[in-house]
């Protein structure tokens, strides 16, 4: 990688292997992060905890492990940032929240347990926003600092975008995973529905909150995904599973070229002309490989029914802090609990009885002829102005299906902001998923370099 200084820019999988090869030590690595961070924190602010000491005590706990020469985890010596909703032992967890303030858990989440078992350093805590829903925190975006992050896992995505560090949890409960990766143009990565299990991460809706994953590269991805998916029975939604090697699946080439399916976003018409512009150049690029599908269910109503289902969960989930602390809920927050708590339960109860029916149909569109849905991430690139975290419509359907999505940094506006892509696949295809964006990624090439984004 060259001097220190590149050395936080380095790839999950490269500072692994190179810590586990002795090119580098852990105390390097996470130095080299905490250097690069104490530049950048200023204009980005992705952070809310951060103790380098503590930091540094790891990493140097990290190599006196290694020395010793007994087994080391795939993640071994590297710095992983965690949304401030995921709670952890050693570090305050406030949830976004003035009334949670100072709040320090007692036990690590388990997702925290199964990083810190595959050798992680855990850096410290990301900006939420408030409680995991909407209302913004401080963080900008790391491309234009007059621009949004996205929400809610803000300082995730901005933080492993600046270069921060190689890899970051967040999570998902409408769009705050996919939404901020694109914005922030990184690797994000909502997978199936209860593949990764949430125990000790704050509860928004027990129907559709998921662990997002963040990275620069598919491979740290398949890496990340392949030390969290897994079991607890601490979590309901959670299932025992064969292990699945992700990494493996991912780096391999598809038996033939995939098929895809575009899906125009729900509210088409509020999607920027140059989001529109990018897909079709992008359709063109792929000629026969991609197929505009109108879905028979229309997108508008599955916005409609995530919200009657999601929105008594919220309310229930912060009944307390309603009951005893409303004036420290934003005035959004404070809506969107009143609108849940109006919800008839015949209503909750019938959103929820959509999921299967529609996970049936895209289950018989993927097995008849797609290998994944491609479909906007968001309406355009980041929004002007901190005050909104921008609109989460196009990712609530896949949301509310469960199923596997990932934005995938392609393109960029003219403005120089990113502009993502983002591909769906079936429930439990996740490994699937990501070898069909390789390919995606690989075969990109010829469209033009202003809607390109990276090389």
């Amino acid at each position: 990688m060259g001097s220190d200084a590149n050395l936080s820019w380095a790839s999950a999988t490269q500072a692994a292997q190179m810590i586990r090869d002795g090119i580098v030590s852990a105390e390097q690595l996470v130095k080299a992060c905490l250097d690069h961070i104490e530049t950048r924190e200023p204009d980005v602010q992705a952070w809310t905890f951060l103790d380098p000491d503590y930091a540094l005590q790891q990493a140097r706990a990290a190599d006196e492990l290694r020395l010793s020469g007994q087994p080391i985890g795939p993640l071994h010596g590297v710095p992983v940032g965690l949304k401030d909703i995921i709670d952890t032992a050693d570090m305050p967890t406030e949830n976004g929240s003035p009334i949670h303030a100072g709040r320090t858990p007692s036990r690590d989440a388990t997702v925290v347990a199964m990083l810190r078992a595959a050798g992680a350093i855990v850096m410290g805590k990301t900006v939420t926003t408030e409680f995991a829903t909407r209302h913004p925190g401080k963080t900008r975006n790391p491309h234009n600092p007059a621009h949004t992050p996205g929400g809610s896992s803000s300082g995730s995505a901005a933080a492993v975008a600046a270069g921060m560090v190689p890899l970051a949890l967040g999570s998902q409960t409408t769009g705050s995973t996919i939404r901020p990766g694109a914005y922030c143009g990184v690797y994000a990565m909502k997978p199936t529905f209860g593949l990764i299990p949430r125990h000790g991460m704050f509860q928004l809706s027990r129907s559709f909150d998921h662990v997002g994953l963040f990275a620069r590269s598919l491979d740290d991805i398949a890496l990340l995904l392949e030390q969290l998916a897994g079991y607890d029975e601490r979590d309901p939604d959670s299932r025992p599973r064969p292990r699945v090697p992700y990494r493996e699946i991912a780096a391999a080439e598809p038996p033939l070229p995939p098929m895809f399916a575009f899906v125009k976003s729900p509210r088409w018409d509020q999607v920027e002309a140059e989001t529109k512009d990018a897909f079709a150049e992008l359709a063109e690029h792929l000629g026969a490989q991609m197929e505009e599908v109108e879905l028979v269910s229309a997108s508008d109503e599955a916005l409609q029914w995530h919200e009657t289902a999601s929105g008594p969960e919220v309310a229930l989930n912060l009944r307390r802090e309603w009951e005893t602390q409303r004036d420290g809920l934003s005035a959004a927050l404070r809506a969107r609990i009143a609108r849940g708590l109006a919800v008839r339960g015949i209503d909750y109860l019938a959103a929820l009885r959509r999921i299967p029916q529609l996970n049936a149909s895209f289950t018989e569109l993927f097995e008849q002829r797609y290998d994944a849905i491609v479909t906007p991430a968001a309406f355009g690139p980041a929004p002007a102005g901190l005050a909104s975290t921008g609109d989460p419509a196009c990712c609530a359907l896949w949301t509310f299906t469960g199923m596997p999505a990932l934005n995938v940094p392609l393109m960029q506006a003219g403005n120089g902001l990113p502009l993502g892509v983002q591909l769906v696949g079936p429930r439990h295809g996740d490994g699937r998923l990501l070898r069909t964006a390789r390919w995606l990624v690989q075969h990109v090439s010829a469209v033009p370099a202003t809607r390109r984004h990276g090389s």
